[in-house]
């Protein structure tokens, strides 16, 4: 039977009433997000400068060798249809799982939600784009029943209420509308009950921020989530908010690296402080949910905001102190941590190449791995595997020293300069 044929067939059963087949021996997503040891990234893969030009079956077939051989076990996606991308992720899935029994990944499927206009000067955040938003759920409802083994969250919407994204977020009852359609196909049987609905969105959107989100709308949504997946950047607010970053004067005795580390453990304190935020907040409403972290990541380039005329913050060696202390932390926790992100993206920002949201990736557009992952290239984790052909080596051509000497620690409070 034809894949396409299989797709008409579940689409049949859903409209029938009909239960989808499920593979009970795959663990539920509440097993997998509790599991720490399942390392989750939030994972794109595209290679172009647009993402009409989607990766390949083949590409993300080589891109998620990489990852499963780091120990990766969850991917994040964030549309469903809009682009061949999650279809292709899911595919290539199914291959390697094909190929070998012992092949593990799972999926967070994101249906993309926006409001009315979108991305342009007449947008409405208070309705939505009602024809985009249905396709985006409806595709998600169809891949997760072609691929029941696979797909073990459903997130609807990134980062969609959450103020400052001004171009499109919605208000949080058009998420509630799409999370109880899900719900309710769970309670009805017509979607495995073991599948977790979520919204995937900043700290602040679940509450632990400015009052200005707390309304009956949020807590609505936050009782019918299965689990609450939310986001903290702070080295976004190394420019934004830099309380936590910069340091009084008193620290010009440190080298660049020593400040740097100061800096960096700072700043996985203030990442704890908005998870508890949201846990604080939630508590507070005698409500009782799991909290992952759906996002966080640390930029490796810039020469605006976060670059040497900036807050400093952009370099490998600062990438890898926080990848390690935040997988750190949320092992010990007991939580799941989706980081941002696998591998750079040069489709992000096109008028400007350096820009720091092309250069998230642990892994290069040249197939080599950042600071972060050079001990796992040391130990021959990589070995055989290849990303575009290319064999996976260690940026700088593995030379630390000359990584170390770009490195500058944050400005001071009281000047911005480093004398």
């Amino acid at each position: 039977m034809s894949r396409w044929v299989c797709i008409f067939v579940l689409v049949l059963s859903f409209s029938a009433g009909c239960k989808p087949t499920v593979q009970n021996e795959t663990p539920s997503a509440k097993e997998l997000l509790r599991n720490p040891n399942n390392l989750g990234f939030s994972y794109g893969g595209f290679r172009e400068k647009t993402r009409e030009e989607a990766p390949t079956v083949e590409q993300v077939t080589e891109d998620l060798r990489l990852l499963n051989a780091m120990g990766v076990r969850l991917l994040r996606t964030y549309n469903s249809q809009i682009f061949p991308h999650a279809e292709r992720v899911l595919e290539a899935i199914a291959v390697l799982k094909k190929e070998d029994k012992q092949f593990e990944m799972y999926v967070m499927l994101g249906a993309w939600i926006e409001c009315e206009g979108a991305f342009t000067d007449t947008r409405n955040h208070a309705k939505e784009n009602l024809q985009q938003n249905e396709a985006e759920i409806e595709k998600a409802i169809q891949l997760q029943a072609l691929f029941p083994d696979i797909v073990k969250i459903i997130a609807v919407g990134n980062e969609s209420m959450v103020h400052w994204a001004e171009t499109y977020s919605v208000t949080p009852i058009i998420v509630l509308k799409y999370v109880r359609q899900l719900q309710e196909l769970k309670q009805a049987g017509k979607m495995d009950s073991s599948v977790w609905i979520t919204s995937s969105d900043n700290f602040a959107s679940w509450g632990g921020g400015s009052a200005e989100y707390h309304n009956s709308d949020l807590l609505r949504l936050i009782q019918e989530v299965d689990y609450i997946s939310m986001h903290t950047y702070p080295f976004h607010d190394t420019h934004y908010n830099s309380t936590f970053w910069k340091k009084d004067l008193v620290d010009t005795v440190q080298t660049n690296t020593e400040r740097s580390i100061a800096a960096m453990n700072r700043a996985v304190k203030y990442a704890k402080s908005q998870y508890f935020g949201v846990k604080q907040f939630i508590d507070s409403l005698g409500i009782q949910k799991d909290i992952h972290l759906g996002e966080t990541g640390w930029s490796t380039s810039s020469h605006s905001f976060y670059g040497p005329d900036g807050s400093r913050a952009a370099d490998e060696y600062k990438q890898k102190l926080y990848y390690d202390a935040m997988r750190s932390w949320t092992s010990e926790e007991g939580i799941s941590c989706f980081y941002f992100e696998a591998f750079d993206e040069q489709w992000k920002d096109l008028k400007d190449e350096r820009a720091s949201e092309n250069h998230f990736g642990l892994f290069n557009l040249k197939s080599e791995a950042k600071y972060a992952l050079w001990n796992l290239v040391d130990q021959g984790v990589f070995k055989g595997l290849n990303r575009d052909r290319k064999t996976i080596t260690k940026t700088f051509n593995g030379n630390e020293t000359e990584l170390l000497q770009l490195v500058q620690g944050p400005p001071f409070k009281e000047k911005d300069t480093l004398n």
